[in-house]
């Protein structure tokens, strides 16, 4: 008798919107689909980890796409691409000027920093002077306490700034979505090219099983949710999983993939990342 193959180990954040779309798959619940392991870790760690071609399947910012494609494959599903879903840049005033101030961002390697860069170049003539990587809880804070001129924040961050008496300086995904019409592309799936085709479109077909399961039942989903949200208020929790979990989580299609290209052509452009091959996008 062969061997029970090991099961595949994941790691992605335990953000609303994650823990929400992989409930039913990490519980063993998707039909002829074993439960995997589970790693729990920020999407910064989850950057690193896949450079080292860590782990299975991860979830990782689009910005990180172009150093790992030769080790992993992007999964048409499971990511966050929307509308009106933005990173947003705070600051202590409504009017800031940001030319040639500090800014503190939660990681250089993130969708949301190349989403700022690109909205830098085209609207601050003077430029951004320092950066300053921050954990993403700090971030509101030391704009809050005059540490940093401005603060670049993602996630719940969009329903929470005003507690800290902070202003919407800009939105990055409405410079995004004004400036090309295509989605906000935020977090991907990854998985390892190794695993062979077959496996990845078993892998693909699950998460959309998971997806799904999550939508028809969407109570089945909160205890999970809510053990890693935290101390997350609820209310919030939904609201994240609202507005990150969509139809492009269960298939990114013609415009999510547009985006990913849009987004990654122009950050190359900036010579912010490496370009990408015309086929670096294919799946499996």
């Amino acid at each position: 008798m062969s061997p029970e193959p090991s099961p595949l180990h994941l790691a992605y954040s335990p953000c609303p919107n994650d823990t929400f779309v992989f409930d039913a798959l990490a519980h063993g619940r998707v039909p002829g689909m074993p439960a995997p392991e589970v790693t729990f870790a920020d999407i910064d760690i989850t950057n690193g980890l896949a450079q080292q071609g860590r782990f299975d399947v991860l979830k990782v910012s689009y910005a990180v796409l172009p150093y790992i494609l030769g080790t992993y494959t992007l999964l048409p599903c499971g990511g966050a691409l929307g509308r009106g879903c933005g990173p947003l840049v705070l600051a202590r005033e409504a009017r800031a000027d940001l030319s040639g101030g500090t800014v503190a961002v939660p990681s250089e390697t993130s969708t949301a920093y190349l989403l700022f860069r690109l909205w830098a170049a085209d609207t601050l003539p003077g430029g951004v002077g320092e950066i300053v990587v921050l954990p993403f809880h700090e971030i509101m804070p030391a704009v809050r306490d005059g540490k940093v001129d401005a603060g670049l924040v993602i996630h719940e961050a969009r329903f929470t700034y005003r507690d800290y008496g902070l202003h919407k300086l800009a939105d990055m995904g409405e410079h995004w979505e004004r400036t090309t019409g295509l989605p906000i592309p935020l977090g991907a799936i990854v998985a390892k090219r190794s695993l062979g085709g077959a496996a990845l479109t078993r892998l693909a077909d699950a998460i959309r099983t998971s997806v799904r399961m999550a939508w028809e039942d969407p109570e089945a989903s909160r205890p999970y949710v809510m053990e890693h949200a935290q101390e997350m208020d609820p209310a919030v929790a939904d609201q994240h999983i609202g507005l990150y979990v969509n139809e492009f989580t269960a298939d990114l299609g013609e415009d999510g993939y547009a985006a990913v290209r849009g987004l990654l052509t122009r950050a190359a452009a900036e010579g912010l990342v490496p370009a990408l091959g015309p086929e670096a996008l294919a799946f499996p």
